[in-house]
């Protein structure tokens, strides 16, 4: 047997229902940030996610937006190098998934840093064996995002790439491992070590791709 509905109920019932309101896109989110935000990370393998509504609105707000198209491949890039530093008028910090050329823009040409885990995973194992970690924790992990950042060419020159040169590479993994040492003694998961030493350590570690020469 159904059950009648009550006078009270009914009359709640019988409320008008609120508007739905429709999910803002990304233009409308972005135009919602406050101005201390202006990072896009893009991960979506949509091509051409960041319009250049999208990213000038960025660029409005910051002086200097960092845009990461990170999707592989090209054509699956949320934009491209090219794109991004003539719509914010070459101030945006970018980095690409996938090799990007150099940008010509305004009598500067602007190397495009590739963002890939060279520069991170291999330090930190270096780190973890040279320190004799017994984990990994998540400040460890930052500890090692922080040391890449300092090498950043872009600190001292607004029109370089954002990311170190391959040819940095080994000298930046120590500092990035020397970092990650540091931090796995102040959590407690690694002796204490005296940095110089630890630094010694880094560099015994470090594998060195040397191999000898055989001759008959």
């Amino acid at each position: 047997m159904k059950e009648s509905v009550s006078h009270p109920q009914s009359s709640i019932l019988a409320l008008p229902k609120p508007p739905v309101t429709p999910p803002l896109g990304m233009l409308g989110q972005v135009q919602c940030i406050p101005q201390s935000i202006g990072i896009l990370i893009g991960l979506s393998t949509v091509g051409g996610a960041f319009s250049e509504a999208i990213v000038c609105e960025m660029a409005r707000k910051v002086e200097r937006p960092i845009i990461f198209p990170l999707s592989n491949p090209t054509t699956k890039s949320e934009a491209t190098a090219e794109d991004l530093i003539r719509w914010t008028d070459g101030r945006a910090l970018v980095a690409t998934g996938s090799p990007s050329a150099p940008v010509n823009y305004g009598g500067r040409k602007i190397p495009i840093a590739q963002c890939n885990n060279v520069y991170i995973f291999p330090a930190i194992g270096l780190g973890v064996v040279a320190s004799n970690a017994n984990r990994v924790t998540d400040p460890m992990m930052l500890a090692a995002a922080r040391a890449l950042a300092q090498n950043s060419p872009a600190l001292k020159n607004s029109s370089a790439s954002l990311l170190p040169p391959l040819t940095e590479l080994r000298r930046v993994a120590a500092e990035i491992a020397v970092a990650v040492g540091i931090q796995a003694q102040k959590e407690g998961v690694a002796a204490e070590l005296a940095e110089d030493e630890l630094r010694r350590q880094v560099i015994t570690t470090q594998w060195t791709p040397a191999y000898p020469s055989y001759s008959n």
